[in-house]
Protein backbone atom coordinates (compact mmCIF):
# COMPACT_ATOMS: atom_id res chain seq x y z
CA UNK A 1 0.00 0.00 0.00
CA UNK A 2 2.84 2.38 0.83
CA UNK A 3 4.44 1.67 -2.56
CA UNK A 4 1.15 2.49 -4.29
CA UNK A 5 0.89 5.82 -2.46
CA UNK A 6 4.47 6.64 -3.40
CA UNK A 7 3.77 5.82 -7.04
CA UNK A 8 0.46 7.71 -7.25
CA UNK A 9 1.36 10.61 -4.97
CA UNK A 10 3.31 12.59 -7.58
CA UNK A 11 0.40 12.28 -10.03
CA UNK A 12 -1.68 14.52 -7.79
CA UNK A 13 0.91 17.24 -8.23
CA UNK A 14 1.13 16.75 -11.99
CA UNK A 15 -2.57 17.19 -12.65
CA UNK A 16 -4.77 20.22 -12.66
CA UNK A 17 -8.38 20.19 -13.74
CA UNK A 18 -8.11 23.09 -16.19
CA UNK A 19 -5.05 21.42 -17.67
CA UNK A 20 -6.95 18.15 -18.11
CA UNK A 21 -10.25 19.65 -19.32
CA UNK A 22 -8.91 22.73 -21.11
CA UNK A 23 -6.31 23.52 -23.74
CA UNK A 24 -3.24 25.69 -23.78
CA UNK A 25 -4.54 27.35 -26.95
CA UNK A 26 -7.90 28.46 -28.32
CA UNK A 27 -9.45 29.23 -31.69
CA UNK A 28 -10.70 32.80 -32.11
CA UNK A 29 -12.77 33.76 -35.15
CA UNK A 30 -12.34 37.28 -36.48
CA UNK A 31 -15.19 38.60 -38.62
CA UNK A 32 -16.13 42.03 -39.94
CA UNK A 33 -19.05 43.62 -41.69
CA UNK A 34 -18.28 44.07 -44.51
CA UNK A 35 -15.93 41.09 -44.82
CA UNK A 36 -12.51 41.36 -46.41
CA UNK A 37 -10.78 43.51 -43.79
CA UNK A 38 -7.09 42.89 -43.19
CA UNK A 39 -6.28 42.06 -39.58
CA UNK A 40 -3.19 41.75 -37.41
CA UNK A 41 -3.21 40.15 -33.95
CA UNK A 42 -0.51 41.37 -31.56
CA UNK A 43 0.35 40.00 -28.14
CA UNK A 44 1.21 41.98 -24.99
CA UNK A 45 4.80 42.43 -26.18
CA UNK A 46 3.69 43.87 -29.53
CA UNK A 47 4.68 40.73 -31.47
CA UNK A 48 2.50 39.85 -34.44
CA UNK A 49 1.11 36.37 -33.78
CA UNK A 50 -1.46 36.17 -36.60
CA UNK A 51 -2.56 38.07 -39.67
CA UNK A 52 -5.06 37.52 -42.43
CA UNK A 53 -8.28 38.68 -44.04
CA UNK A 54 -11.72 38.43 -42.42
CA UNK A 55 -13.48 36.12 -41.87
CA UNK A 56 -10.79 33.84 -40.48
CA UNK A 57 -10.13 31.69 -37.44
CA UNK A 58 -6.75 31.92 -35.70
CA UNK A 59 -5.22 29.74 -32.99
CA UNK A 60 -3.91 31.73 -30.01
CA UNK A 61 -1.96 30.43 -27.01
CA UNK A 62 -3.32 31.35 -23.59
CA UNK A 63 -0.13 31.42 -21.50
CA UNK A 64 3.36 32.82 -21.95
CA UNK A 65 4.70 29.88 -19.92
CA UNK A 66 5.43 31.91 -16.80
CA UNK A 67 3.64 31.57 -13.47
CA UNK A 68 0.08 32.94 -13.96
CA UNK A 69 1.39 34.31 -17.28
CA UNK A 70 -1.80 34.85 -19.21
CA UNK A 71 -1.50 36.37 -22.65
CA UNK A 72 -3.28 39.50 -23.82
CA UNK A 73 -3.99 40.35 -27.42
CA UNK A 74 -5.26 43.18 -29.53
CA UNK A 75 -6.71 42.89 -33.02
CA UNK A 76 -6.14 45.68 -35.54
CA UNK A 77 -8.57 45.84 -38.45
CA UNK A 78 -8.14 47.82 -41.67
CA UNK A 79 -10.02 48.00 -44.94
CA UNK A 80 -9.65 50.73 -47.58
CA UNK A 81 -12.47 53.27 -47.28
CA UNK A 82 -13.24 52.34 -43.65
CA UNK A 83 -12.08 53.66 -40.28
CA UNK A 84 -9.36 51.39 -38.80
CA UNK A 85 -10.17 49.72 -35.48
CA UNK A 86 -8.18 48.20 -32.64
CA UNK A 87 -10.07 45.77 -30.41
CA UNK A 88 -8.88 43.87 -27.32
CA UNK A 89 -9.13 40.16 -26.69
CA UNK A 90 -9.36 39.45 -22.96
CA UNK A 91 -8.62 36.36 -20.93
CA UNK A 92 -10.60 35.33 -17.91
CA UNK A 93 -10.25 32.41 -15.53
CA UNK A 94 -12.59 29.60 -16.51
CA UNK A 95 -14.82 27.47 -14.25
CA UNK A 96 -12.71 24.33 -14.79
CA UNK A 97 -9.92 26.08 -12.94
CA UNK A 98 -12.08 27.52 -10.18
CA UNK A 99 -14.30 24.52 -9.43
CA UNK A 100 -12.71 21.59 -11.20
CA UNK A 101 -9.66 21.42 -8.97
CA UNK A 102 -11.72 20.85 -5.80
CA UNK A 103 -12.05 17.05 -6.33
CA UNK A 104 -8.28 16.87 -6.96
CA UNK A 105 -7.49 18.49 -3.64
CA UNK A 106 -7.36 22.03 -5.00
CA UNK A 107 -3.89 23.27 -4.18
CA UNK A 108 -1.83 21.27 -6.74
CA UNK A 109 -4.02 22.34 -9.65
CA UNK A 110 -4.67 25.89 -8.45
CA UNK A 111 -1.09 26.76 -7.59
CA UNK A 112 1.30 24.28 -9.20
CA UNK A 113 0.01 23.02 -12.56
CA UNK A 114 -2.68 25.19 -14.14
CA UNK A 115 -0.91 28.57 -13.62
CA UNK A 116 1.91 27.53 -16.00
CA UNK A 117 -0.14 25.80 -18.69
CA UNK A 118 -2.84 28.32 -19.68
CA UNK A 119 -5.73 25.86 -19.69
CA UNK A 120 -7.19 27.84 -16.81
CA UNK A 121 -7.95 30.79 -19.13
CA UNK A 122 -10.61 31.46 -21.74
CA UNK A 123 -10.01 34.08 -24.45
CA UNK A 124 -13.01 36.35 -24.99
CA UNK A 125 -14.66 36.92 -27.28
CA UNK A 126 -14.12 33.63 -29.10
CA UNK A 127 -16.02 35.21 -32.00
CA UNK A 128 -14.84 38.77 -32.55
CA UNK A 129 -17.36 40.58 -34.77
CA UNK A 130 -16.98 44.18 -35.77
CA UNK A 131 -18.93 46.52 -38.01
CA UNK A 132 -16.57 48.80 -39.89
CA UNK A 133 -17.62 52.45 -40.40
CA UNK A 134 -17.02 54.07 -43.78
CA UNK A 135 -14.58 56.97 -43.75
CA UNK A 136 -16.52 60.25 -43.53
CA UNK A 137 -19.77 58.60 -42.37
CA UNK A 138 -21.71 60.41 -39.68
CA UNK A 139 -22.77 58.36 -36.67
Amino acid sequence: MKALRLALGPLVFLSGCATIAGNGSQNVTINTQPPGAHFVVQDEAGRIVARGVTPETVLLVKSDGSYFGKKTYQVMLERPGYVPQTLPLNERVNLWYVLGNIPLGGIPGWLLVDPFYGGMYTIEPALLQSSLSPVGARG
